[in-house]
Parts: C-alpha cells; structure tokens; sequence
C-alpha cells in the first residue's frame, strides 16, 4: 500500500480528499502546516505528498523545495486556486510531478495520484533530479517542438534555422511557460552537434551554495559534505549543448566562474587545481531585463554580451492566435498517448473560448489545461464542462466551486467584481510609477519599499512600460 501525506489546513476538505483516497487504496496521513509536515516526513517514508499552496505557516512550494532536497525520490503534487498558475508552473520547475487546481475532479485527482507512484525519479543528488533533463544520442525522445504558421513563428524558425549551425553563444528571451528550452532543444537539433549531449539546468533551482559545484564540479574534500570527486554538468555536456534556464538567478561569484569558462573554453572543478578543456555550446534563458540587472550591479555586463552573441524572442501565446491550433492538436495526441485515451478533438465552443483566453502561463497553462480535459472527457471531443470554469467567467475564479457537484471542493464561494482585476491592475502601475518617482528611479530602494524583489519589480516595470 503506498503512502501519502496530505497536508492541508481545510479540515473538512482534508477529510474528505482522505476519504475519497483511502476507497482507493492508499494510506493517507494529514497536516495542516509546513513544520507538521516536515515532521511527519522526517519520522515516516512516504511515497507521496499533496500539498495545498496556502498553509498557516508557509507555502507548499517551500515544502516542495525541502522536500526535493531531503527526499528527492518523494514526488510532490501541489494543489492550487487558477489564480496561483503561475506560481504552480513554477512548482512543476522545481520539481513538482504535478499541479491540479480546485476545485478538484475526483477522477482527475486519482489518475494524477496513479501516474506519479508509477513514475521514478531517477536516483542521483536532489538537485540533478529536479532540474536536470539531458538528451544523449542513445536517448531517444518525441520532440514536442511545434513550428506555428503565425508571421511571428516563421520569423523565429527563420532565426533558429540561421543560428542552429553556427557555434554562437544564444540568448532566449520570453515570458514564463512560452516554451525556451524548446526553443533551445530545436537549435540543438538542427545543430552539428545534435548527436552530442544535451543538458538542461534550472539556475533558479540550483541551491545558491552549491551552484558553482553543480555546473563546474568538485573534487573530494573540496568543502564539508564532498566525499567524493563531482562531475559538473559541463563536462556532462562536453561536445553537445547546455542549456541555462533563468541565468539571471545565478550569484555573482558563479557569474565570474561561468565568464571565464566561456572565454578559456576551460573549467576548474571546486577545490582542484586542474584546468579541464570544455567543447560545449551555450544557450540561456531569462524572462528578466538582464541590462536592467546589470546596471544595479546583480548581473555583470560583459557576461550579458557573451551570451548574447544571438538573441531569440519566444513568443507569447497570446500573441500567436493562429498558432493555438497546430498547438492544442499537438498537446491533444500527447495527452491521449498519456492517458490511454481516444478523443478526436475540440468542440466549437471550446474553440471559442480557447480563442478569446489570454493564456497567462502561456504554453505550459495550455498543456495542462488540454491534458486535464482529455482526462475527464467521456466522448470524441473535449467539450466546455470539461474545462475550468476561470477560462469563460469572469467571475468563475471561485476558492473552492461548490455549485460543481462532481468536484471535491472547498474554502469560501466569494466571486471577485467583474472588473477588480482591471482596478488592481491600474492602482499597482500607479503605485509602482509614485515609488519610482519618489525614489528617483532608485529600483533597490524602490523594491525594499514595495516589499518586492528586484526581480519581481523589473518585470512588473516592463510589464506597464515603465522602464
């Protein structure tokens, strides 16, 4: 019997989700705060944790991450409200199997529960199991990379065919969610180094101590916790491509090391005193204003203009309508593939709202939200019941919808005015324009006052234009 820890701090949604999984075979214990948890994790094994975003105490992301690096063969469901999609594929970043949102399908909930016991993790440090993803030549995959129709997508293949056979260093740009590194895996594929290595790494969940041994590697007794010699993952990629998803993550000390093992073609393991020879391209990645970082002092200038030798734009969902299709047909046939399933395609009102959505958390929202309809759809197409409510109703984002009597729900039925989203977006522009001001344009000061950081203040600032 596998087991699973639940933590949740709605009591009477805790019970029944209990209930409804015990039927079903699983032994369940429950929490109500991060510290419980961590607790419970620590005297107990469990194969499982579903964890609510908001706890008395903390964040389920937090648990995520303590989790992945003390148990990283424990896999991690995080339940979020839709309004938290953001911070739930960030989750799935940092290690997260899954991510389902309330209120939540019975149906939908076991098969994720299923899918994740009967997934390993492969075995190797917390931090190579939740942000390492390498294709060797004698690992084969399915490329998911869809090219788009739009003027836009030609405009990018168009680039990426130019760049992918020089060895020029490539900066990819865009918003969270609108697919970098496939973007990086198609340069790598039309590269001549596509029978080499590819090796992805997530500098936003590379430990900030442990960062400089994770890319560069380290030799035995190099600090406290080096038992034995560490290959970094550029020697992992020697001959084929590494990929740094959000670079601008990295400390200013790793900077200074990653410089210089792109200007030497050179690494120095952490401790050691031997220069090894690296053949390895480079491609990054950021949604962040790196000049913007680097005029505060966070990310060196002449670090940004080696790796942008080439710069891509991956491009907004919203933005490419006419490519929602080609898309939402790929991601139809994974998800079949997946789950053992047979739909054909997609009503015409489910088209319509598809059409009419914004897509805040772009193509990876669009995934999910394809391959959690695919589950629950009983006919040939996916039809509009099969889709959140929050895609069609303004008011449909609801803490818990406890007028959906398939759905486990729970917290309060307290619908948002129809235009509150537009008012709070106007105030916090206004808000962060008048700190500015006030502040001279000073962005640290500005942060600290707006209780944000910087990084979070650069995007908001480029968001309203007001860079």
């Amino acid at each position: 019997m596998k087991n699973i820890l639940l933590v949740e701090d709605d009591l009477t949604y805790s019970r029944i989700v209990k209930t409804f999984l015990g039927k079903n075979g699983f032994s369940v214990q429950t929490a109500i705060k991060v510290k419980e948890a961590q607790q419970l994790l620590s005297n107990s094994t469990f194969d499982l944790i579903i964890a609510d975003f908001r706890l008395p105490d903390g964040t389920g992301m937090e648990l995520l991450q303590w989790t992945k690096s003390n148990y990283p063969q424990t896999q991690v469901i995080l339940i979020t409200h839709y309004s938290d999609i953001r911070i739930a594929i960030k989750a799935m970043k940092l290690g997260a199997f899954e991510y389902i949102t309330k209120p939540i399908n019975p149906d939908e909930l076991l098969a994720t529960v299923n899918e994740s016991l009967s997934t390993k993790v492969t075995e190797t440090t917390s931090a190579e199991a939740t942000v390492i993803r390498t294709a060797s030549p004698k690992q084969k995959y399915k490329s998911s990379y869809v090219i788009g129709s739009s003027t836009e997508a030609e405009k990018l293949e168009k680039h990426i065919q130019l760049v992918a056979p020089t060895d020029l260093s490539v900066l990819v740009l865009g918003e969270t969610g609108t697919g970098k590194e496939f973007v990086s895996r198609r340069i790598h594929d039309l590269s001549t180094r596509k029978d080499g290595p590819f090796v992805a790494i997530d500098c936003g969940a590379l430990p900030k101590e442990l960062a400089g041994s994770e890319l560069f590697g380290h030799v035995k007794g190099a600090f406290t916790g080096a038992l034995e010699n560490k290959t970094g993952h550029f020697e992992m990629a020697n001959g084929g491509t590494i990929f740094l998803d959000e670079i601008g993550n990295l400390s200013y000390e790793v900077q200074i090391q990653l410089l210089r093992a792109i200007q030497e073609r050179t690494i120095r393991r952490i401790g050691g005193n031997k220069e090894t020879q690296i053949d390895v391209r480079i491609i990054a990645a950021t949604n962040d204003n790196l000049l913007l970082q680097a005029g505060d002092g966070h990310f060196r200038e002449d670090l940004y203009h080696r790796l942008n030798e080439f710069t891509l734009s991956a491009i907004p969902l919203r933005r490419r309508k006419e490519d929602l299709e080609d898309f939402a047909d790929q991601f139809l046939e994974e998800s079949n593939e997946r789950l053992d399933k047979r739909v054909t395609g997609f009503s015409p009102e489910v088209w319509e709202i598809f059409l009419g959505y914004d897509w805040p958390g772009n193509l990876r929202e669009l995934r999910n939200i394809i391959k959690r309809a695919v589950l629950l759809s009983a006919g040939s197409h996916v039809e509009k019941d099969a889709l959140p409510a929050d895609l069609y109703e303004p008011t449909g984002n609801l803490i818990g919808n406890r007028s959906n009597t398939s759905s486990i729900s729970g917290g309060s039925d307290l619908p948002s005015p129809k235009d509150y989203k537009s008012q709070w977006v106007e105030q916090e522009k206004e808000l962060i324009q008048k700190v500015l001001m006030d502040t001279k344009f000073n962005k640290s000061k500005t942060a600290r006052i707006l209780n944000m950081d910087r990084k979070t203040l650069y995007s908001k600032m480029e968001k309203y234009g007001l860079d």
